[in-house]
Parts: structure tokens; C-alpha cells; sequence
């Protein structure tokens, strides 16, 4: 049986709580060009993410991968911690 090639999503972010236990929440900032005006946009979504070990803490830059609903809210799980806020 020939595999399903990996079609999950990935994103890097930014712990914005690690207020609940095993659930982060992750910021994604991305830039984005207004349709009308043309002009260079911030714009910026929060996902609440699994960490079954409760690992990442407030202000690391996390990696994010997509995965069956966890929760009413989660839907991603932590996948690695990519920049510790330690380290900064």
C-alpha cells in the first residue's frame, strides 16, 4: 500500500499564554498586502496549540503542526521549540 504524502500544515510563532496546562497559545504574525490601498499590512492570528509535556514557555518562537481537533479550540500541536526565551 503506497503512502499518503504528509499534506499538514505547518507555522512559526510566538507563545503569547502559558497560562493552561498542556495548551499554549501561538501568535502568528504575518505581513499582507491591502487589496485596495496596496500598502504593507500587519496582521496577526493566536492558535491554541497542544504541549503534552508543558515545555514551551512565554516568549519562545515555537514551530506548530495541524492535526485532528484536540479541543472545541485546539486543533495544533507543538512540534518543536525553535528559539527559547532564555536564550534571548
Amino acid at each position: 500500500m503506497e503512502q499518503r504524502p504528509n499534506r499538514r500544515k505547518y507555522l512559526t510563532g510566538e507563545v503569547v499564554s502559558d497560562k493552561m496546562d498542556k495548551t499554549r497559545v501561538v501568535q502568528i504574525r504575518r505581513l499582507t498586502r491591502h487589496v485596495k490601498y496596496g500598502k504593507i499590512v500587519r496582521r496577526a492570528n493566536k492558535y491554541k496549540a497542544h504541549d503534552e509535556k508543558n515545555e514551551s514557555k512565554l516568549g519562545d518562537v515555537v514551530k506548530i503542526m495541524e492535526t485532528r481537533p484536540l479541543s472545541k479550540d485546539k486543533r495544533w500541536i507543538i512540534q518543536e521549540i525553535v528559539k527559547s526565551s532564555q536564550e534571548v
